[in-house]
């Protein structure tokens, strides 16, 4: 076939049987949301309403499709590429950077945790996957006197090839490649950099310490996950230098709890809420309130709402500043009717003399004494309200100073969690205070999911987004149910990557209705136009989806049941400032994923207005599709026509003007 003189009826091409249609759109009106196993995924589709001719049932249609076209943009970076899900194949041979967390191997040093035991996995995973390892991590110098094996990286990596029964081989010096003699890396070794710690780089996210670190390396494997709420060089600055950034099994895992922790699917669901701090805590305190069924407060922080609902509480435990926050939590709970507790009782200190302590009516009269603990009728509280939940998270301490001896109330509280936990129900403990209670008392491994860093869980409750999560790479969260988004989905798949207004796709899937065509897009305003403008589109053979296709292309096409016979990439970016960033979204990941799913004799059009762009987008489908892809027939040195007969709306525009068009189109053989 020739590029340049594309016939519509060639056989390769069994997506191009043009049919004229006069059907037009108009904007539709619909309200859709998909509540997904997060209780966060609320679509942001919000369309007003006005008065349509179409049937109730074509609208109903459109509802029930538009739940998977867009995802809540709040909570989206979550859901991220995984080790688990990587082709195993892509690994051999890649020189993978894995950022370890050292906290796992220094915090238990006897018998191998299940946390410890996933990220061991993930080096054993990319071990036998014949890739070429390399493990960063960190460690606080401090630790050296009680952990002997950090006293210096020769014994760090002595003891890390104990645990992998692997040789690891350590470095000196600043980490990289370039200063690693490449004779030294035995076949059967894996490579650990010097601490982390050492160079001003790493907490400074310094871009050319990132680009060093990372230098030689073309996968990177994150399995640090309690330094997600951190920028470091090595979460976060790492992933621009790197083709795939993707989770480790151990921050997979992490990642699948944490959102646990917004999941309302089992209610009811009561939150233990303790700690200090209530300013810096209300927006997370906030979240909270609009999910639970019931909130407990305990230590510093139940002093802040006891004053809110009217007690009288000594002024030295007050937040003058957190008083109105407050005062909107207490009155949020109102309106939802969920009953707010806190302690009847607390284990105090005497004042005058320290060796004093009882049990002191929370109501009462506090002055010369300093709460220490909840107390046993606060405790018995507790564990009467507890059976009428199905969920309890545990997060922050229920002491109100750093007193050891006065731990029994916290103690007391994790097995009364334990033992619900056994009950059938789920139970989430933050925090060293709540984990290590739990685990001190019981001796033994439990059937709570735990999170010993609290600050990650603070920030994500806060709304925040969490950096070394963003910056891996993103998958698409939901599964889309292709026969119901189109009307037969056996026939082959056009995909056009950046459908912008998506009126190039509007046209093509009118003229072409024996394909069916998605279009994928980032802008997620123009999705919902375009989707406003399917409504009264009766032929269901279009859709769009909002997304960065440059990660998510090969979790959305892959599970399509037809063909994909055609993707279209034209004029990404135009930036007239950045020509540059034109071509950014063609990555080797989007050229892999293409050309892996692609049908054989498929095809690929590239299109832009500015000729260097098209030779970037060219070289690199041509060179990371390993030979898949080649030029199919004679581009007429990128100067062919437009093969569809169907111009996109940035093509009319620069055609308009006079200006050329540069095209070419590829096909996998």
């Amino acid at each position: 076939m020739q590029g340049c003189n594309f016939q519509l009826s060639s056989s390769r091409s069994p997506w191009l049987e043009p049919r004229m249609s006069s059907i037009g759109f108009q904007a539709a009106t619909h309200r859709g949301y998909f509540l997904g196993g997060s209780g966060l995924c609320r679509l942001k589709c919000r369309v007003q309403c006005s008065q349509l001719w179409q049937s109730t049932s074509l609208v109903n249609n459109q509802k029930e499709k538009d739940r998977y076209s867009c995802i809540d943009q709040s909570t989206s970076y979550l859901h991220v590429q995984s080790l688990r899900n990587f082709p195993t194949g892509k690994l051999c041979g890649e020189v993978v950077m894995v950022r370890l967390d050292s906290a796992l191997l220094l915090g238990h040093l006897g018998p191998c945790t299940f946390s410890l035991e996933r990220a061991l996995l993930t080096i054993k995973y990319l071990y036998k996957a014949r890739a070429k390892v390399i493990i960063v991590t960190s460690w606080d110098t401090t630790l050296q006197s009680n952990n002997p094996e950090v006293k210096s990286i020769d014994s760090f990596a002595e003891y890390l090839s104990s645990l992998l029964q692997v040789e690891v081989i350590p470095v000196d010096g600043r980490p990289g490649l370039t200063s690693f003699k490449k004779e030294e890396w035995v076949q059967n070794s894996i490579i650990l950099f010097e601490n982390l710690l050492n160079f001003r780089g790493e907490v400074a996210n310094c871009n050319d310490f990132s680009q060093k670190l990372a230098s030689g390396a073309t996968i990177f494997v994150n399995d640090s996950f309690s330094l997600s709420h951190k920028i470091l060089a090595s979460t976060v600055g790492i992933t621009r230098f790197c083709y795939a950034s993707l989770a480790g099994f151990h921050f997979d895992e992490e990642l699948t709890r944490l959102i646990k922790i917004t999941d309302t699917t089992r209610r009811p669901y009561i939150a233990i809420v303790g700690g200090g701090n209530f300013l810096r805590k209300a927006p997370a305190l906030r979240m909270l309130i609009s999910l639970c069924d019931g909130l407990f407060f305990v230590g510093k922080l139940s002093f802040q709402i006891m004053k809110g609902l009217g007690m009288p509480v000594p002024s030295q435990f007050i937040e003058r500043n957190a008083i109105m926050e407050a005062l909107q939590i207490i009155q949020v709970a109102r309106d939802r009717n969920v009953p707010i507790y806190y302690p009847t009782d607390l284990w105090c200190l005497n004042n005058d003399n320290c060796g004093t302590s009882r049990v002191v009516n929370s109501a009462g009269q506090l002055d010369g004494w300093t709460p220490a603990d909840i107390g046993p009728s606060t405790l018995e509280k507790i564990s009467s309200i507890i059976p009428l939940y199905k969920k309890i998270l545990w997060i922050g301490s229920t002491k109100y100073d750093l007193a050891e001896e006065f731990s029994v109330g916290a103690t007391q509280l994790g097995q009364i969690l334990e033992k619900a936990s056994f009950d059938s129900c789920e139970v989430i403990l933050v925090g060293n205070a709540a984990c290590n209670t739990l685990r001190r008392k019981t001796g033994s491994s439990s059937q709570c999911i735990e999170f010993k860093n609290a600050t990650v869980v603070w920030e994500f409750l806060k709304g925040r987004i969490l950096p070394g999560i963003a910056a891996l790479d993103k998958r698409y969260p939901y599964r889309i149910p292709w026969s119901t988004v189109f009307c037969d989905s056996t026939l082959p798949l056009v995909v056009d990557i950046g459908s912008g207004n998506g009126l190039f796709l509007f046209e093509m899937a009118k003229r072409y209705e024996c394909s069916n065509f998605l279009g994928l897009e980032m802008n997620e305003k123009l999705v919902i136009r375009c989707l406003q403008g399917m409504a009264l589109y009766e032929k269901r053979n279009l859709y769009f989806v909002s997304t960065n296709a440059t990660s998510t292309f090969h979790s959305i096409v892959s599970s399509y049941p037809g063909r994909l016979s055609l993707v279209t990439i034209q004029c990404p970016n135009p930036d007239f400032n950045k020509e540059q960033n034109r071509w950014r979204m063609v990555r080797r990941m989007l050229v892999e994923a293409v050309a892996d799913l692609l049908q054989t004799n498929g095809q690929v059009y590239l299109q832009s207005d500015v000729e260097s762009v098209l030779l970037g987008m060219k070289e690199q489908f041509l060179s990371y599709s390993n030979g898949q892809l080649v030029v199919d027939g004679d581009d007429c040195g990128h100067r062919m026509e437009n093969p569809f007969g169907v111009a996109s709306d940035w093509e009319r525009h620069v055609l308009a003007r006079g200006a050329p068009m540069y095209r070419t189109m590829l096909r996998k053989v």
